[in-house]
């Protein structure tokens, strides 16, 4: 069975401007190998953390508030008291103990606002100002989107290692 190409191989998507296409496939990108990586992961592994790497639930709450936060910014809008408190709670697991599923399900409606957002980004303004949190950082629109882009490739890659030794220790056991 022949392996499927990666989404930047497959063309352009749908109602995407050209200058955000390489933002769009990144992140479509990571929603796929979220899913992948992270189906059939034990629940009860999220918040290991094996020789101190960050843990996979770690990731993926920050894989969803990061693009939350980044894309919030490239709005000229600043973050809500909900935002802050996703933000603290990112490496903690949740009151009920959150499952892989759920935490993988938020990530890709956090994709799927992105996405919808990029469609709807004005190529006129990707290079207007935007500041970055309290203190203003400066930064551009077009900054922003590809940070988060960028941001979240790294993490997935972090994800996969952290993950994958995890899964080979869990099931070695076995």
């Amino acid at each position: 069975m022949a392996q499927q190409k990666e989404v930047w191989q497959r063309g352009p998507l749908p109602d995407i401007t050209p200058l955000l296409q390489p933002v769009a496939h990144a992140l479509l990108q990571a929603s796929e190998e979220v899913n992948e990586y992270m189906d059939g992961f034990p629940s009860a592994l999220l918040w290991q953390r094996p020789a101190g790497m960050a843990s996979p639930g770690f990731h993926l709450q920050h894989l969803s508030g990061v693009l939350d936060r980044v894309f919030t910014y490239a709005r000229a809008e600043g973050l809500t008291a909900f935002q802050f408190e996703q933000l603290a709670e990112e490496g903690k697991d949740a009151a009920h103990g959150y499952t892989t599923s759920e935490l993988t399900a938020r990530f890709g409606r956090q994709v799927d606002i992105a996405l919808e957002q990029l469609k709807n980004t004005d190529p006129a303004i990707l290079t207007e100002y935007r500041g970055i949190g309290r203190a203003g950082l400066p930064s551009t629109v077009i900054g922003l989107l590809v940070h988060g882009a960028e941001h979240t490739m790294r993490h997935i890659g972090q994800l996969m290692v952290t993950a994958a030794i995890l899964k080979l220790d869990f099931y070695k056991k076995d």
